[in-house]
């Protein structure tokens, strides 16, 4: 539990799923954006470009294949915030099993969900909205939060029991997920001129924090005026993306222009959040991103957090702060910094602004 988190949702939740077969030709006044965040206001439909592919095999083959490998992590890093990666390791079978686990937990019943709705307090469970500002514009999208570490927080009970094998299911998909985060964590660190372990020492060592969100985005009979995820940088570590194959919806900003993420197949979608954009002193940036949704079909996607121990002060590492680049961050934990977003909600960069040291 975080300190002083609110306790309680300011409003009555009302499920979107549940709306979305009520409404077949409008949605509720809530849900619908400014016309400056609206999707088909700022989308540019002919900007050609794609989140980079990279074959994570290369890190196992010859010098000038490894080199030539952390090049295209740092390109990527340095140029979107955002890279997929292939032979990566994970079993292309759990990905699938891991992704229908869950859209069949959200085609269960409505009463057999509502035991798991969750509160702002943790925020573990079932869910449908981020932030507790009364009044909010909400997102067009339910969701299921919990917790894989540390150990203290990982609660079986908060988990779902259907449908069956769910809980093995999410266990291994944790236990996979991890091993490949740790793998990116030295890439990551070593791309930024560092030894192999500071990123990941920094964080925490092994006492670090792992939690997966999984998204559920109803068919919207006006995805034009809504958004499934509002615009946001994510405030962890970093998170591994799970896409739905079928249908494409996250669009990550580049150069001002929103770019609809093409999933590779069994890719996993890795990005930046904003505590490696603290400990790289800003030379990898969290980017801000989006989720658009669609008239026709469903989207089920799982986002994994990987992110620092919740109360170790984070800020630039050492080494990466010098006379011409002093230290662009005051160090924060990230319970504070979580704190923080969750009060607020999604809103773009803005939180990650308003932590830069005073010049």
């Amino acid at each position: 539990m975080i300190k002083n988190s609110p306790q309680e949702w300011p409003e009555p939740i009302v499920r979107v799923q549940s709306l979305s077969k009520i409404y077949k030709y409008s949605i509720p006044e809530r849900f619908i954006k400014p016309p400056s965040d609206r999707p088909s206001i700022i989308t540019s439909s002919d900007y050609d470009a794609n989140v980079p592919i990279i074959d994570l095999g290369g890190l196992n083959g010859d010098p000038y294949t490894i080199t030539s490998t952390l090049e295209q992590i740092s390109e990527a890093c340095h140029e979107w915030g955002f890279f997929q990666v292939v032979n990566h390791g994970v079993s292309h079978d759990l990905m699938d099993i891991a992704r229908e686990t869950w859209r069949q937990f959200f085609h269960l019943p409505m009463e057999v969900k509502e035991q798991y709705a969750n509160s702002p307090n943790t925020y573990e469970g079932y869910g449908s909205r981020l932030g507790v500002k009364k009044g909010a514009i909400l997102d067009w999208s339910d969701y299921y939060y919990l917790h894989y570490l540390p150990l203290s927080l990982k609660d079986y009970n908060k988990w779902p029991h259907v449908p069956p094998s769910c809980r093995e299911v999410i266990d291994e998909y944790g236990r996979e997920l991890m091993k490949l985060c740790r793998k990116l964590m030295k890439v990551l660190s070593i791309t930024l001129g560092l030894e192999e372990g500071i990123l990941e020492n920094a964080f925490g060592g092994e006492d670090i924090g792992a939690c997966l969100r999984v998204n559920y985005y109803p068919k919207c009979p006006k995805p034009e005026l809504t958004l499934g995820l509002s615009s946001h940088s994510d405030p962890g570590g970093m998170t591994l993306l799970l896409p739905d194959e079928q249908v494409a919806g996250l669009q990550v900003r580049k150069n001002n222009h929103w770019i609809t993420v093409n999933p590779a197949p069994h890719a996993f979608i890795v990005n930046i959040g904003d505590q490696i954009q603290v400990l790289s002193n800003a030379m990898y940036k969290s980017v801000e991103h989006r989720v658009i949704v669609n008239s026709n079909k469903e989207r089920v996607s799982l986002a994994f957090f990987y992110n620092p121990k919740s109360d170790i002060p984070i800020e630039p590492v050492k080494e990466l702060v010098k006379p011409d680049r002093p230290a662009l961050y005051t160090a924060m934990t990230f319970d504070e910094y979580r704190l923080f977003i969750r009060m607020k909600g999604p809103c773009g960069k803005s939180h990650m602004e308003s932590l830069k040291s005073p010049p």
